[in-house]
This record gives structure tokens, sequence and C-alpha cells, in this order.
């Protein structure tokens, strides 16, 4: 599911929001694929499958502050997690290679601006 996702009744749910997952029946099997943009058609037919609400993308929008104060979090929390690591230290190879993967998901995997 996506992180930013909110659970609506049908009866909120317009045309051309986007689902955050996939959507299944009663029985597990895919009525519509996760990003699917939702029409009125789509909409309409859900009550003969048993669904009552769906999960969609949130219009949830960040602004650069947050984006900056998200990323000195993190940047703060790798520093005191990798605090005994020497990153220029060759015989600890492993940890720094665990430092830079950890690093290039919570610092380079950002969203890009909309």
């Amino acid at each position: 599911m996506t992180a930013n996702y909110q659970h609506l009744a049908l009866a909120l749910v317009q045309p051309g929001m986007t689902l955050s997952d996939e959507l299944l029946d009663v029985h597990g099997h895919v009525l519509l694929p996760q990003g699917t943009v939702l029409t009125g058609a789509m909409i309409a037919l859900m009550p003969r499958h048993g669904i009552e609400s769906l999960a969609v993308v949130s219009a949830v929008t960040v602004s650069a502050e947050e984006k900056a104060a998200g990323m000195r979090y993190h940047e703060q929390r790798i520093a005191s997690l990798f605090r005994k690591q020497d990153p220029d230290a060759d015989a600890d190879w492993a940890t720094g290679l665990l430092r830079r993967f950890v690093t290039d998901f919570r610092l380079g995997m950002q969203e890009p601006d909309a």
C-alpha cells in the first residue's frame, strides 16, 4: 500500500481518485490493480462485489520545510546509528556498505516534487 492513503466509504469515492492498493473481492481475486484511476462506472459496480469502502491515494502535499526537516531527521538518525563506524576505515567495509545502503534508502529515495 502506498504511504499516503485514506480509507473512504464508497459514497465518498469520486471518479478520478486512484487506488492505493489492489482491490480484492471477497474470494481474494484481484478486481482492480494498484494505481487504477477510478471511473464512475467502476464505482457503480463496487456494491455488486461487496465493496463498501476503498483505500485511495491521499492528496496530502508536503511543504519544502517539512521535506527538509525529514531529511535532517534521517541524517541525524543515520549519524547516531553509525556513530562508532569510521566511514574511511577500509577494515570495516561491511558496515560502510550498510551505511551507504541505509543512507541511499532514507535520503536518496525521496519523492519528486510535484
